[in-house]
């Protein structure tokens, strides 16, 4: 019996299974057979990798979310938190009459926020009501970022409300049309980036469904929480091409580019260079960005006349059409390489960034679509402080990046990109590659030289990077092992 008092049918979330105990029950699951050909072929890291600690806070729970015994459910309803649903029935008929009346001052709900009310004579101190997006196919981009603002809110709200639980319903109803895979989709991957990045207080996550959707969550699971190493690689093949941002949020190419309603009016306290970024949507004539004559500006630029306030800004315009570019291009081909691609932190919480050397074929590929791709992937990254680890290992000579090409982006890449910047780990370098980036960071680039650090073998970097923060692929581990012998974790607990 529930100290607080509560109803027989209430369930105590911590007589339910997790989802990594729940492992020895299926023993169906993926088709490990069918995806091991494939990952032959492609050894790279999963964008959800293997997390026993984050798949211990996941519970799938076949039953009403009414009533789980959690710190916070989650209730979906329509705009004006009135909706007939079975979920709100449920929560309704078991919370009583007093939470209508709380409802009425809330005033109502938009279409992706999330509101909380006390939770009455729920087990659940609290309900967190959201409002899923009506589906149209037409309209497709837009529900998809609502149903992630809905995910994302609520698990936003329950962060800061230092709740210990949270029990989803399935928010999307059949009433508004989502197509539940899709909608499942969303809420794994959101809910497991922000249990990655800001879920340390939150113990429980259950994903509480009905018989009809228990299949597809079961099937689905397993690719964003895989349970195992062996689990992760045979679902690396089915996670879909669009996983969204670091956040798990839909990124769309299109709706990045954003014309202002009012050129000429500051959003919030927006600084001076978001304006100009704002602006340099527009146009490119000289009314538009509001800056005199355009011939008189390129003529003082060639004649090295321009001040340096004025150069910063024609630097920031010049980065902002490239990047609205990378946005917009199709850059699936570069991406298939997984030569770039962003891993776990250092041992002092940055983002570690993986650049790997062989697989980037410099005579097969179009170079400003690489330069494309490196804007696009690391524009975000760049905002706070990151490292990055080269793999120079078995690259050959249609692997060398040219020096010029360097150059230009490095010309290109917005101040953030140099300033954040705080090493850049060269694994495996032979002398050549030595002589050629000694040659480069003194005379081509400045600031670059001091960041460097030339590293012999992985035992090296296992000191600023744990290794289970980091993605390795195969071919490194196994060059590495054949030229420096096997890494054993107790040589490296002492360094």
């Amino acid at each position: 019996m529930d100290p607080l008092g509560a109803r027989s049918q209430f369930v105590d979330i911590q007589t339910l299974p997790t989802w990594q105990q729940q492992l020895d029950e299926d023993g169906e699951e993926t088709p490990l057979e069918q995806s091991d050909s494939l990952l032959s072929q492609q050894a790279f890291p999963s964008p959800f990798p293997f997390r026993p600690d984050i798949n211990r806070k996941i519970i799938l729970f076949a039953g009403d979310v009414a009533l789980l015994n959690c710190t916070s459910i989650v209730n979906t309803s329509n705009e004006s938190l009135n909706d007939k649903n079975p979920v709100s029935d449920s929560i309704h008929q078991l919370a009583g009459p007093e939470l209508r009346d709380e409802l009425l001052k809330l005033k109502g709900c938009r279409t992706g926020e999330a509101k909380l009310t006390k939770g009455f004579n729920l087990a659940a101190r609290f309900i967190i009501h959201t409002v899923g997006p009506k589906y149209k196919a037409k309209y497709r981009t837009a529900a998809e970022s609502s149903l992630y603002s809905c995910y994302r809110n609520i698990m936003q709200l329950a962060a800061e409300q230092s709740m210990a639980s949270v029990g989803f319903c399935v928010v999307s109803t059949t009433k508004r049309g989502y197509p539940l895979e899709d909608a499942t989709h969303i809420a794994f991957r959101t809910v497991r980036r922000f249990l990655e990045n800001h879920g340390n207080s939150i113990e429980a996550v259950v994903f509480a469904v009905s018989d009809t959707d228990e299949p597809v969550y079961k099937k689905l699971l397993p690719l964003y929480y895989p349970r195992s190493e062996e689990e992760e690689k045979a679902c690396l093949p089915l996670i879909p091409a669009d996983i969204g941002n670091s956040e798990g949020e839909p990124v769309v190419p299109e709706r990045q580019i954003r014309i202002a309603e009012k050129p000429g009016t500051l959003e919030d306290d927006s600084e001076e260079e978001s304006l100009e970024s704002d602006l340099g949507q527009v146009g490119n004539h000289a009314f538009a960005r509001m800056e005199g004559d355009v011939d008189k500006q390129r003529k003082q630029i060639l004649q090295g006349q321009m001040s340096e306030a004025a150069m910063q800004k024609q630097h920031q315009r010049n980065y902002n059409r490239w990047l609205c570019r990378a946005r917009a291009e199709d850059l699936s081909d570069i991406a298939a390489l997984k030569a770039l691609y962003q891993t776990g932190v250092d041992m002092c919480g940055r983002t570690v960034m993986i650049l790997v050397g062989r697989n980037i074929p410099v005579t097969l590929i179009d170079l400003e679509k690489a330069l494309l791709y490196f804007i696009h992937v690391m524009d975000h990254i760049t905002v706070k402080e990151y490292v990055m680890v080269y793999f120079h290992t078995l690259t050959g000579e249609h692997n060398h990046l040219d020096s010029d090409f360097l150059k230009n982006l490095y010309d290109i890449v917005e101040a953030k990109f140099k300033k954040n910047l705080k090493a850049f780990y060269f694994v495996h370098p032979t002398f050549r590659s030595k002589v050629s980036t000694w040659f480069f960071t003194t005379f081509s680039v400045s600031g670059m030289k001091d960041k460097v650090r030339y590293l012999d073998n992985l035992q090296q970097l296992f000191t600023c990077i744990k290794p289970e923060q980091i993605d390795i692929p195969p071919f490194v581990l196994e060059y590495d092992a054949r030229v420096n012998g096997p890494y054993h974790p107790s040589q490296s607990s002492g360094l």
